[in-house]
């Protein structure tokens, strides 16, 4: 009988390149947010596969960009500290570009030093020709020595056993980290914010998501009249200035209707049960930079 394996995966890559699109798809459920807004993790989200040989821990970090903020810096540690604390890396490029991108060499010396196996993940195949997707496969390949390259398109899901079967080769054996019916290890909290902070992103003008918070203040279980079990939440939508607290809220509260209205029925199917949702909106300027908010994004938080 083949040994059981486990390890620690990190997927990495620059901002808006895929990588929650391609965590959800692997793991088969909703764990990282998806919009097309760059900067959307924040935090090494943890995310658990578990198949019949193995148990795959995912790390979702955030985007690679240029920071701006306390934020900002957390958030690059954040993604840099991943590549020396797991046992694989795949690394998420674009096929869009022929050329290796700055943000991509950076990312390619931290995997050089920490000499970890790497699978190389080429996505939005779809929207190149074959040969210019064969030309980025031979730089890379010179770059590093890569366990493995894939090209994939992550919104169409046609390569997730491929991954899979790749990581699971270079994984070592080992116990199962956590239950065989978990499938992240972020708190029902973390995922109502989360949800909360999808909804907004994606309803919203660009200039309001990047200076969005989501807190939730109270969540409490108890039961209806007819004996059904009803999740009580309160949270609060932070924003940078006043001016987006008004688009946030909109005319007569619509937009902030519609994003709560949206995160419950999400939150009602992902937990199983009735949400009743209250959400509210509070200015805190640069809190980006301010550590009691900062800290709460470290990855040893």
């Amino acid at each position: 009988m083949e040994k059981f394996k486990s390890g620690f995966v990190t997927i990495i890559g620059r901002t808006n390149v895929g990588k929650s699109t391609l965590l959800n798809s692997l793991v088969g459920e909703k764990v990282a947010i998806m919009t097309n807004k760059p900067q959307t993790t924040r935090t090494a989200i943890r995310a658990i596969v578990n198949r019949t040989n193995s148990q795959i821990i995912f790390v979702d970090t955030p985007g690679i960009h240029k920071p701006k903020t306390k934020l900002g810096n957390t958030m690059l540690e954040t993604a840099f500290g991943s590549i020396n604390d797991v046992d694989v890396v795949l690394f998420v490029i674009e096929a869009t570009s022929s050329e290796i991108k700055k943000g991509d060499n950076i990312i390619l010396e931290k995997i050089k030093e920490a000499k970890k196996k790497t699978i190389l993940i080429i996505n939005k195949i779809d929207l190149v020709k074959k040969e210019t997707l064969l030309e980025i496969i031979e730089k890379y390949r010179k770059e590093y020595n890569f366990e493995a390259v894939i090209p994939i398109s992550a919104l169409k899901q046609d390569k997730t056993t491929i991954i899979l079967d790749e990581i699971e080769k270079l994984l070592k054996p080992g116990p199962a980290f956590y239950d065989l019916d978990e499938y992240t290890d972020q708190t029902m909290r973390q995922l109502v914010e989360e949800t909360i902070r999808e909804k907004a992103l994606k309803l919203l003008d660009d200039e309001v998501p990047h200076g969005l918070y989501v807190e939730v203040e109270k969540m409490t279980e108890r039961m209806t009249k007819s004996e059904k079990p009803i999740y009580d939440i309160e949270a609060t939508i932070f924003c940078l200035r006043e001016s987006h607290k008004g688009i946030i809220i909109g005319k007569n509260g619509a937009m902030l209707k519609k994003i709560g209205s949206f995160a419950r029925t999400d939150l009602e199917k992902m937990f199983d049960m009735k949400i009743n949702l209250k959400t509210w909106v509070k200015v805190s300027e640069g809190w980006q930079d301010k550590e009691n908010f900062v800290k709460k994004f470290k990855a040893n938080s």
